[in-house]
């Protein structure tokens, strides 16, 4: 239950006392009662100890102790505690295991490193003192010495018990009246150091002894600097406060003077060689170390070494070292100018380095590294904020302060930008020298660099306005940004250097264009693909701000192109990416209008028209919206010659056989301008309406062409009919051609390897319809206005409206109808869109959609909400189920309902059938209640005979209908029961004749035994028809059907006279039904015969199997050479 605390612990903290006090007093008094010799009281402590030690996991032991009881006389009854558990050995240490016995380790010696800080001396409560020989002079007492062994021996323990066993030494050991076992512990300390063996317990004790050396140095201060004079102490400490050191009376260099008499040992230039390793080192905890072992000796040391240590940390700067080197140096200045060892005279040198680590970042392969490295960088700047006065620091902040926003509006990773921004923060509100600084903080703030497009596009755009920061920014993004080796962040770039331009689009006009152009060229990938995006983003801006390019700037912006393909750089690695960036260069100049001329205009065509060609949609969708800009601007409004070739082309290419060429050209042709459109726009409306229906040729089948054909048809239809084109042509054709489409492409179930990705041509079809609806719905209206006007100047008040209308009341059942469908379907995106659309359709306040049928119980079921979860599965089944009592959409419901009851994903099933059955149980509606079953037995007849040998509509129909008779469920229905069993016996026997789907054979045979179970003569055909199932070719379907005979013999006692019942079931029962197959069928016959079935019926069972097994042989020659098909006939 802890558990989930872990990351937010302070959650607890509230609580802590009310939980740990109790506890630690049931510890406490039953140690007491039971005392600490007792075997009972390891047992009763144990489980509390567990829940006090998982509390520390989560909130920390400095959290916990506080609520620990620390009266005097605790001290020998937690000894004697530990001493008791220390002699009971557990299994496991291992947490989902563990008895309890580390955790009361860890508990009991938490509880002892709280009791040792007892302000009495340690021999005046040791009760042990009187019966023992113990003189006081050479040894502690012998309380203390029990505490010490055992922490000993704990130190090279492999779990946490060994951190606090160190823990309680460094508190016990600090003590003023401890310093004869202090000088003990030294003495075995180094005695276990220096004689340390290659074994894993002396691995564990030599880590347990340095930790708690390091903890009992870290608290015994006085000791250690016993050897160093107050007076010492006293100038070290005024080099620790952020004074202005910059000049120096005369008494203060007589002090620097006593400070080079300082005696240094010679072993510490050995700690001060080993610390400058550590910077060195692989791992970020030992450069951390390192760094704090700087500060701290550095801080004991004169001006002089420590000034020398300053240098041999500069030295990790060097463009030679590895990264690691760069982030220890950072680490080991942001020590010393927190502590304010980093004098201001050192800034010149310190300065320009920081800088540098700021922008760290190196390149290795398809990646770089340096983030750690520009985070360490700005927690030098934040040391730097809180250690010194403001008349110090101005320079500096002057240089860092632009450095500082560059990293934090454009670092690629968010721990970077939120660590320079709080070290701006921290700067701006100690020494205040920024001007703007409070709106920059409150702009660049934690939650506003979270987001990298935000910090790109809106907070560096916002800092950019204030002097001093344009050209840092500018120059960011263009040395390191646009050249960078992620793509997204290179696309990023350059859309944040276009946003700049309005500030000084002088500037970026005749200087950052001038450096932009040549770097198209780059041999380096990165850069030219950069380079290329930002000119045209640039050129784009200058124009959207009303800057007109030079003559000779257009000519050199319009020959980039030229340029890059004369060096061939679409070819090889990156041809792709340059491809989309040229592109988007073309886009951007057209939009900018810039002057080309007439080879470069069919130049840049031809590229487009390759990049539609392209297989890969990213670099199709891109040169679409290129040629949505080029062709209005260089064809059509300068009247170009050959412009009717355009549209020619595009038309040809929809039947071209290749697969990409077809999709490039369906949405070249959506978005062509209305001057094209107009001189054939019937030709291009019925190619595309034909491109939207799957291909009769299955090699020449594809679904991404499809959906970009539904996308350029409707574009198309909402060019045309914006702009009014031809109305008496137009609109009869797109209620017609245009919308049958649309409802065939709604049908497109098309799978592959891929999986069903004929929903992609459904998503688009709905998308489609409803656009296609608003058009038609927006014609009627103005339609309308125009009858109304008309009467109203003939005169005419009889209110009739003399037009015909184009959205009909068929069309909208027709629409509604297959988006319900699509609702209730398997696929989640596919169920919320289809409930979006239809509640944009009801609800939309713009355009009234007409002619809805029950328009009002559609509202109820789909209201005019936006927070509605339809995506959730146990939401939108409940509400669209209740459309089942509506006949005109109840086929369509159903039709798509069955798809969910009977596919494979289990939660899917679930909640759909689960609406269903709610649906059919339902006592509210009492008076439909008798109709609902009927109803919907009629809807599936009607799903079986539509999509008759349609496996994916009848083997999950078949499955539907089989859950529905296990729950007893259209079997009752009085005289509509047997017309329905007689529907699906007439399906079955077409579904199951030759079929080698294990999954429909078996939801098949399940249904002709719910069948012959029933009292009606019915069943005696459907067990006719379950008994050729013995005999059947599979011998897993043979024992199935055996088994569903011997249930409905059991269930329907009509079936069988009542003298020969024990024989059939004897002959079911002791039959191999998986054996020979000769053997099941001369078994089979003696059911006939038992069952009193008519010799004419079996013989023409035995017929119908006969020519089954020709027909299937003849018509599955090719089928066989299927693997899928072997391994599903195997019966996976």
């Amino acid at each position: 239950m802890l558990d989930k605390y872990q990351e937010q612990g302070q959650l607890l903290e509230p609580y802590l006392e009310i939980i740990i006090s109790p506890l630690m007093d049931i510890v406490r008094s039953r140690a007491v009662e039971l005392g600490t010799a007792s075997n009972e009281i390891t047992e009763v402590i144990q489980p509390i100890c567990i829940i006090i030690y998982s509390l520390v996991t989560v909130c920390g032991y400095k959290s916990i102790i506080r609520f620990f009881p620390h009266q005097v006389s605790d001290l020998e009854l937690a000894v004697s505690l530990l001493e008791k558990c220390h002699a009971t050995n557990s299994d496991t240490s291992l947490r989902q295991e563990s008895t309890g016995a580390m955790e009361t380790k860890c508990v009991i010696l938490l509880w002892l490193s709280i009791l040792v800080l007892i302000p009495f001396d340690l021999s005046s409560v040791d009760t042990s003192m009187a019966s023992s020989d113990y003189t006081g002079k050479d040894e502690p007492p012998p309380l203390v010495g029990r505490i010490l062994e055992i922490c000993k021996n704990y130190l090279s323990n492999a779990g946490p018990m060994r951190s606090i066993a160190g823990l309680l030494l460094s508190r016990l050991l600090t003590r003023p009246d401890m310093s004869k076992a202090f000088t003990s512990f030294i003495d075995w300390a180094h005695e276990t150091l220096s004689s340390v063996e290659d074994s894993v317990i002396d691995h564990f004790r030599l880590l347990g002894v340095v930790e708690a050396l390091a903890a009992i140095f870290k608290g015994r201060n006085k000791i250690l600097g016993e050897n160093i004079s107050l007076n010492e102490t006293r100038n070290f400490e005024q080099l620790n406060n952020p004074v202005d050191t910059n000049t120096c009376d005369t008494s203060q260099e007589m002090n620097c003077l006593e400070e080079e008499d300082l005696d240094v040992p010679d072993v510490l230039e050995d700690i001060i060689e080993l610390l400058l390793s550590g910077l060195r080192d692989t791992d970020t905890v030992v450069r951390w170390s390192a760094a704090k072992g700087i500060g701290r000796v550095a801080s004991r040391l004169t001006y002089s070494l420590a000034d020398e240590i300053l240098s041999s940390v500069l030295e990790l700067f060097s463009p030679s070292e590895g990264d690691g080197s760069w982030h220890g140096g950072c680490l080991a200045l942001g020590e010393l100018a927190r502590r304010g060892l980093l004098l201001p005279i050192s800034f010149p040198k310190v300065v320009p380095v920081i800088i540098k680590a700021l922008h760290y970042d190196i390149r290795r392969g398809p990646h770089s590294v340096g983030s750690h490295v520009r985070d360490a960088a700005a927690y030098v700047c934040w040391a730097f904020g809180r250690a010194y006065n403001h008349r110090d620091m101005k320079n500096v902040l002057e240089q860092v302060a632009p450095h500082l926003l560059t990293v934090a509006c454009y670092d690629r990773e968010v721990n970077c930008r939120r660590a320079a921004a709080a070290a701006f923060q921290e700067n701006v509100g100690r020494q205040g020298n920024f001007s703007h600084g409070i709106d920059i903080v409150n702009t660049a703030d934690y939650f506003a660099l979270s987001s990298r497009a935000n910090s790109y596009l809106s907070v560096a755009v916002f800092i950019a306005q204030y002097d001093g920061y344009l050209r840092p920014f500018v120059d960011e993004l263009l040395h390191n940004k646009i050249c960078h080796w992620e793509k997204g962040l290179r696309e990023l770039a350059s859309t944040a250097l276009s946003l700049l331009v309005k500030f000084e689009p002088e500037y970026f006009a005749n200087v950052i264009l001038d450096k932009l152009v040549p770097c198209t060229l780059s041999s380096d990938l990165c850069m030219r693909h950069g380079a290329t995006l930002a000119t045209g983003e640039v050129v784009l801006a200058l124009h959207k701000h009303s800057y007109a390019l030079p003559t000779d700037k257009q000519k050199t912006v319009a020959g980039i192109v030229p340029a890059i393909e004369k060096a061939r750089l679409y070819r090889g690695k990156g041809g792709e990416i340059m491809r989309s960036a040229v592109s988007r260069f073309i886009e951007c100049i057209s939009i900018a209008k810039i002057s080309l001329t007439e080879k470069i205009k069919r130049s840049l065509l031809d590229t487009l028209n390759e990049n539609l060609k392209h297989p890969s949609s990213n670099i199709q969708n891109v040169a679409v919206e290129a040629l949505k800009h080029y062709i209005p601007t260089y064809f059509v409004m300068m009247e170009n010659k050959g412009v009717n070739d355009i549209m020619s082309r595009y038309l040809e290419q929809l039947s071209d056989p290749n697969v990409a060429a077809r999709r490039g050209s369906a949405l070249a042709l959506g978005v062509l301008p209305l001057e094209l459109l107009s001189r054939g726009w019937k030709s291009v409306i019925t190619k595309l309406c034909r491109s939207c229906k799957i291909e009769d040729n299955p090699d020449d089948r594809d679904a991404e062409a499809r959906v970009n054909a539904v996308r350029g048809l409707v574009s198309v239809c909402e060019t045309l009919s914006e702009a009014g084109e031809d109305g008496i042509a137009l609109f009869p054709l797109i209620k017609n051609e245009v919308m049958g489409s649309l409802f065939i492409a709604l049908e497109d179930y098309s799978t592959d390897n891929r999986g069903d990705i004929g929903s992609w041509v459904r998503e688009a079809a709905m998308d489609g319809l409803e656009r296609c609806t608003y058009i038609l719905c927006n014609r009627d209206s103005l339609n309308k206005e125009k009858s109304s006007s008309l009467q109203l100047e003939k005169g005419d008040n009889s209110g009739d409206d003399h037009f015909s209308s184009y959205f009909e009341a068929s069309l909208a059942k027709n629409l509604v109808g297959g988006i319900v469908k699509q609702a209730v379907e398997k696929m989640d995106k596919l169920r919320e869109l289809a409930a979006r659309i239809l509640q944009r359709l009801l609800h939309n306040k713009t355009i009234f959609v007409p002619h809805i049928p029950h328009r009002e119980i559609l509202e109820h079921i789909v209201p005019n909400e936006a927070e509605l979860l339809w995506g959730v599965q146990t939401f939108s089944y409940p509400r669209f189920v209740q459309l089942l009592k509506v006949s005109c959409y109840s086929k369509y419901v159903v039709s798509g309902l069955v798809i969910s009851i009977g596919g494979l994903q289990e939660s899917l099933r679930k909640a759909s059938l689960s609406a269903l059955l709610d649906y059919l149980q339902d006592k509210i509606t009492e008076g439909h209640n008798k109709y609902k079953e009927p109803s919907l037995s009629l809807d599936i007849l009607w799903i079986l005979q539509k999509y008759r040998r349609c496996d994916r509509v009848i083997v999950p129909t078949l499955k539907t209908i089989e859950i529905l008779f296990s729950r007893k469920l259209l079997l009752n229905m009085e005289d509509e029961t047997p017309v329905f069993c007689v529907g699906v016996l007439d399906s079955l026997t077409v579904e199951l004749r030759g079929t080698k789907d294990f999954s429909k054979l078996n939801a098949g045979i399940a249904i002709l035994g719910y069948i012959a179970s029933i009292s009606d003569p019915i069943s005696i055909r459907a067990f006719s028809h379950l008994l050729t199932f013995l005999a059947h070719r599979y011998p897993k379907i043979r024992k199935y059907a055996a088994e569903q005979v011997y249930l409905v013999l059991l269930e329907n006692e009509n079936l069988i006279s009542a003298d020969k019942l024990n024989e059939a079931t004897e002959t079911i029962t002791e039959t191999c039904w998986e054996g020979d197959v000769e053997e099941a069928k001369k078994r089979r016959l003696l059911l006939y015969k038992i069952a009193n079935v008519e010799t004419a019926a079996t013989v023409n069972a035995t017929k119908k199997e006969s020519g089954k097994a020709v027909d299937q042989n003849q018509a599955s020659a090719d089928e066989i050479a299927s693997y899928s098909l072997l391994v599903g006939s195997a019966g996976f």
